[in-house]
């Protein structure tokens, strides 16, 4: 039971800080570039700078209950959704994501390809096996992480997903990371990473060091399909997963290391 209730307190904690960070961005949107005190006056404690309505949602919070209830409800959201025609008269099925709704880290790629629209799940074909055994490596399973896509439907003949169409399912894409609420966010390829952190930047560029999404903390590296062409690069992915494991507090088994 200890273990039980210091993991929920950790989470708790979570999610105040998630709710502070909103709370200064929404200051800093409306204009207050910094918060002064008057001299003598002690600075009020972080937590008084949260809502009510914050901080009773949090202190509500169920792991993985609430999430994934409001995850499915919008998973038939895009079931329904033919925003691009395209898209949704080609499509086999919808992909939504696969995890835990209560993941630290996300892995977050570009489209589904012709085995994930077949099977409605994403990262399941030759690259998605890859990116299986990356996660395994780093002592942690499918289920412990969440799996998603910039685009929830399969682009004729896996082409990159078009502005318009990254445009059209970006409302789907915020909604899932703000119901997960991860710590990480992991880009696998440029096109998962300029659309999520609305850059031009390379790949290559954007790689080996942290960004910002809403609070939460970016890694951008190669696909996974990349790496079935260019074995070399699965070098310079792996050291990027270690900088992620390591910012984690994860310690990867030294046979991996």
């Amino acid at each position: 039971m200890q273990g039980s209730k210091g993991e929920m307190e950790s989470q708790l904690d979570r999610k105040l800080r998630r709710a502070l960070l909103q709370k200064l961005k929404s200051l800093q949107r409306s204009g207050v570039g910094q918060l002064s005190r008057r001299v003598n006056q002690p600075v009020p404690p972080a937590e008084d700078l949260i809502s009510e309505e914050d901080e009773r949602e949090a202190m509500t919070y169920s792991p993985g209950g609430n999430q994934a209830s409001q995850l499915a409800i919008m998973g038939k959201e895009v079931e329904a959704c033919i925003k691009c025609h395209e898209l949704a008269t080609t499509r086999t099925q919808t992909v939504f994501g696969v995890g835990n709704p209560d993941a630290r880290l996300c892995f977050l790629g570009e489209a589904p390809g012709a085995d994930e629209d077949r099977q409605g799940e994403p990262f399941v074909g030759r690259a998605g096996q890859l990116l299986t055994k990356i996660i395994e490596a780093c002592t942690l399973k499918r289920e412990d992480v969440y799996i998603l896509n910039i685009l929830k439907c399969r682009p004729p003949g896996n082409r990159n997903p078009s502005t318009e169409e990254s445009e059209n399912c970006s409302e789907f894409l915020h909604r899932q990371l703000d119901i997960i609420q991860p710590e990480f966010i992991c880009c696998l390829g440029s096109v998962a990473a300029t659309n999520l952190l609305q850059t031009t930047q390379s790949i290559g560029k954007l790689r080996g060091r942290f960004h910002l999404y809403r609070g939460i903390q970016v890694l951008a590296t190669y696909h996974p399909a990349y790496l079935l062409r260019n074995p070399p690069a699965k070098r310079q992915v792996w050291e990027d997963i270690k900088l992620l494991m390591k910012e984690m507090g994860i310690e990867i088994p030294a046979k991996h290391a």
